[in-house]
Order: C-alpha cells, then sequence, then structure tokens
C-alpha cells in the first residue's frame, strides 16, 4: 500500500474535525517514505572498503558528509581476506553496495559479470577525475574492452630496496638499470661479502615477482586473446633463464621463502642486499631496522632487460567502482570525486601509506622530498598490467608453483613451463568456449 493510501486510511477514522491532523499526517508519512537513511530527506549510500583502508575512510567519509549534509555514507570495513566472495555473493544476492573498493585486479572480473557500471559519461563530464590526471598503466587496469569501469583510489608497485653501503663496498654507487649490469652488480656484492651471503632474497612462495621479469621480457604471460598460457613462449623463456641463472650462480639463496624468519633482521645482517618489493615495507623498513641503518637502504626502480625503460613492473592498488543496482549514482559519483581530489589522497596517505593515484598530490613536499618514494614514483611511470581476466590469481599461484619446482626442486625449465602452460589452459577452457561461442554469435 502507497504512503498516502495509507495516510487516507488513517485520516479516515478520524473524527471531521481533526481533517487537518490528517492533511499533516499524510505530510510526514509521506516524508517518511521518501527518506532515503536516518535522516528523513537524506540519500543514504552504502560503500565498502577493505581492511584497513575501510576504518581509515570513514574520517574522510565525516568531511564528505558535512559538504553534503543531503547524503549519509554508511561504511562497511570488509577484512581482505572475505572482500571477493562477499562481493561476489552480495551481486548474486542482488545486495551490492552502491559504490566501493575494488582491488584493480578484480575489475575485469565484476565488469564481465556486469556487477559494476562503466565511468566513461561520468569521466568525461567530471572537473576531478581524468585520465591524464593519473599514471597510465594504473588507469589502464581499470578499462575493459575500451571502458572504463574504476577510478584508481591508490596505487601499488614493486621497487627494488636495497643496501646503499654494499652495493658502495662492492663498487657501485647505484644499481644498474639494464639486466646484465644488475647480474654484474649482484657478482660484486657476493665477492665483497664472502661466504654465506647472497646479492638478492626472492622467495619462491611470493608469485609477483616471476610476474615482473616475464612481463619485463616482453611476454603477455597469455595468448591467443588471454585464453591460453604462454609461459612456454621464447619471451617467458628469456624471463625464467635469468632469474633461474641468480639461482644457480649463489647469488640468491634458494629456499622456500618462510626459511628467514624475519626479512627485516637478514637484511640488517648483510644475510641478502637487494629485495622486491611494495610501498608497505617503507614503513617496515623504518619501523623494523635499527636507528643507525636508516641512512644505510634505498630504494630504485627495476632493472630491465634492455635499460630502464624495459624495467617496467606490475600495475597495483584499489579502485573505486559504482554498481549497476545501485539507487544512488549520482550520489554515490559525487563521493568517489571527492575521494579522488588531490588533498583528499594526500590525507588518505597520511593516515595509511597508500600511495596516492592522483598525480598531482605527488607535487606535494610529503612525497617529493621523500628520496625513497621517489624510486616508486620514476615506476609507476613504468607498469604494466597483467592478464585481464578473472582467472588471473588462479593462474598466478600455479605460476608460484612451477617456480617453486624448478628453483627447490631443479625441475627442467622448458617442461616445467609446458607443463604450466596445460595447467592454464585448463583454467581457461571456460573462457575459450565464450570467446568461440561469441565469436560464432556474430558471424
Amino acid at each position: 500500500m502507497s504512503v498516502t493510501a495509507r495516510a487516507a486510511r488513517i485520516a479516515a477514522r478520524l473524527r471531521p474535525g481533526a481533517a487537518l491532523a490528517g492533511v499533516l499526517l499524510a505530510g510526514v508519512l509521506l516524508l517518511a517514505g521518501c527518506g532515503g537513511g536516518r535522516g528523513g530527506g537524506r540519500t543514504t549510500l552504502r560503500f565498502w572498503a577493505m581492511g584497513r583502508e575501510g576504518e581509515v575512510v570513514q574520517e574522510l567519509v565525516r568531511d564528505f558528509e558535512r559538504e553534503n549534509p543531503d547524503i549519509e555514507v554508511v561504511v562497511q570495513q570488509i577484512p581482505w581476506g572475505a572482500a571477493h566472495e562477499k562481493l561476489l555473493t552480495a551481486h548474486v544476492g542482488r545486495s551490492t553496495p552502491d559504490a566501493a573498493q575494488l582491488g584493480n585486479t578484480w575489475v575485469a572480473e565484476f565488469a564481465a559479470l556486469r556487477a559494476i557500471a562503466p565511468l566513461d559519461e561520468r569521466i568525461a563530464a567530471s572537473r576531478v577525475v581524468a585520465r591524464d590526471g593519473h599514471f597510465p598503466g594504473i588507469w589502464d587496469t581499470n578499462v575493459v574492452d575500451g571502458e572504463v569501469y574504476g577510478v584508481p583510489w591508490y596505487v601499488d608497485t614493486r621497487v627494488l630496496f636495497y643496501r646503499r653501503d654494499l652495493l658502495a663496498k662492492a663498487g657501485y654507487d647505484s644499481i644498474p638499470g639494464d639486466w646484465d649490469g644488475w647480474r654484474r652488480a649482484m657478482e660484486a656484492v657476493v665477492r665483497a661479502q664472502g661466504p654465506g651471503r647472497f646479492a638478492i632474497f626472492l622467495p619462491t612462495n611470493e608469485y609477483t615477482p616471476w610476474i615482473v621479469f616475464g612481463l619485463q621480457a616482453g611476454s603477455g604471460l597469455l595468448r591467443d586473446g588471454d585464453t591460453r598460457g604462454d609461459f612456454s613462449g621464447p619471451a617467458y623463456r628469456r624471463a625464467a633463464g635469468f632469474f633461474l641463472d641468480i639461482f644457480g650462480h649463489d647469488l640468491a639463496p634458494a629456499v622456500p621463502g618462510s626459511s628467514i624468519a624475519n626479512l627485516y633482521q637478514e637484511f640488517e645482517r648483510g644475510t641478502f642486499s637487494m629485495y622486491i618489493s611494495g610501498p608497505w615495507n617503507l614503513g617496515e623498513f623504518r619501523r623494523r631496522l635499527s636507528p643507525g641503518m636508516q641512512g644505510a637502504w634505498a630504494t630504485a626502480p627495476l632493472p630491465g632487460p634492455r635499460g630502464p625503460a624495459s624495467g617496467v613492473s606490475t600495475a597495483g592498488g584499489s579502485s573505486l567502482v559504482l554498481f549497476r543496482a545501485s539507487r544512488h549514482p549520482e550520489a554515490a559519483w559525487k563521493l568517489v570525486e571527492f575521494l579522488s581530489r588531490p588533498e583528499q589522497q594526500l590525507r588518505f596517505y597520511a593516515l595509511t601509506g597508500d600511495l596516492p593515484a592522483a598525480r598531482a598530490a605527488w607535487r606535494d613536499t610529503a612525497l617529493a622530498n621523500d628520496r625513497n618514494l621517489r624510486a616508486f614514483e620514476t615506476q609507476l611511470g613504468r607498469v604494466v598490467s597483467t592478464p585481464k581476466v578473472p582467472e588471473w590469481e588462479n593462474i598466478s599461484i600455479k605460476l608460484q608453483f612451477a617456480v617453486e619446482a624448478m628453483v627447490l626442486g631443479h625441475a627442467p625449465a622448458d617442461s616445467t613451463l609446458a607443463g604450466l602452460d596445460r595447467d592454464v589452459d585448463r583454467i581457461l577452457e571456460k573462457r575459450r568456449w565464450l570467446v568461440a561461442r561469441e565469436g560464432g554469435a556474430r558471424r
């Protein structure tokens, strides 16, 4: 029954002299029926965010509500480990939020499910969000089949953390920009340090470095329209030859990643001098290394096979998305624009340590004067999206198992990578069927 009809029935029961009260009651009920949240007449937005970001963003949301008194934002904090399943369950159950934080490697999956809305028209009309205001490789992670489905919120990539003092002892004042020079620098570090010391720690239970080396070698990782594995192709085999050679010449310890109980302690001891990692470790290195070690370490963009330009890394981070089922897409877009402002991105960085997605924010002295952040800014200009398929996370884990077999089990590279391609082809079997079906429908 409509609000007006309910009011009419109630008014009919009133005495004739109470007609005015009935009219007033109808008005009150009508307003109550139109309200989107706890406050009458306010629009209530549901925003889902993950982990620490979900806790911190509530501080920014309060300012958004003061700026937009007609909008109330209800933030739901979701643990990262449960986020993917919860989002999928919400989509199937038609209970998705209005907007959410989404890992940018998940964007393609939720776009394929038609769970999230394309944003091209909104971006074209926006004075805040623009493609050229972001790192190109990061922006590209949000583009699926030519349409933009997310706005980068914060960014992530991998660079090289290294001991400046040990590199100087080996005769180098910086990390060489190409693979051959980097390899020679690693050899020099091991010679200078002596037995029982290594140049770099490459844990076999972290799959990101193995993806990075492949991308640097020019491998697309998948082929045939991202429907088959391409790890046994010549480009990835070149990458495998490079990193297996590092282990073969004892430049890296061939041990399971879990066998290094405290990597910060071993880094300070000089057990290894280099480590590929992300921005979260800036804070960890400052907290966990001793005061005397703080001037001894630095960061550098990753070397590439043909020099710095080929030293690409992964394009990571999180994006802001709107769900197709949102009842308040205009209000939700206002929130996305607010969180995308450079000043809000800087506040978010100060609260979380997450690197800003808006390039304008990097001009602030808090970032520009930090020498270890400069390597990240340079590297973010050289990032590449991993294949935009929903199955990518499963494929990454298969790659990790293959690397462990080659490094720890001394399995032959050619047969191991061929077996990895067979596993990946099985994972992508449904994708090939869908692509073939779409091609037949077009014909």
